[in-house]
């Protein structure tokens, strides 16, 4: 059964300290590829959501980018609220996160969470 997944992008780019840091555009463009090869092998929606556009833009044909409306404190938490409260179910999402503040807000929500750090070593093992 397909289901629905929304990433935090920097909970997951964040949960290894590989030195992401060094270069924050290559660390979200392999986070998609690794998103694109795991949608692709499972058959689920993914919809990974960042504190503001990359730049340059990074685009996919297989899952959605999405971004907070304006870069702030929280912001790409607020904006993964917002797509759960939207979703028709709620209850068929899981959110990929490791912060409590959100985990616990999209639980309220209806929807599930799933660790950062094991959905990590989950989609690195994708082909």
């Amino acid at each position: 059964m397909t289901q629905r997944w929304i990433v935090d992008a920097m909970n997951v780019i964040g949960s290894r300290p590989d030195g992401w840091w060094k270069d924050r555009r290559k660390a979200l463009a392999t986070l998609v590829d690794r998103l694109e090869s795991w949608a692709q092998e499972t058959g689920n929606r993914v919809t990974v959501v960042f504190e503001r556009p990359p730049s340059p833009p990074i685009t996919s044909s297989v899952i959605e980018i999405a971004h907070a409306p304006r870069a702030a404190p929280n912001s790409a938490d607020d904006e993964i609220v917002r797509i759960v409260q939207a979703d028709r179910d709620p209850q068929e999402v899981t959110v990929v996160t490791s912060d409590s503040g959100l985990a616990e807000r999209v639980r309220r929500a209806g929807a599930s969470v799933y660790p950062a750090a094991s959905f990590r070593r989950l989609i690195d093992s994708a082909p």
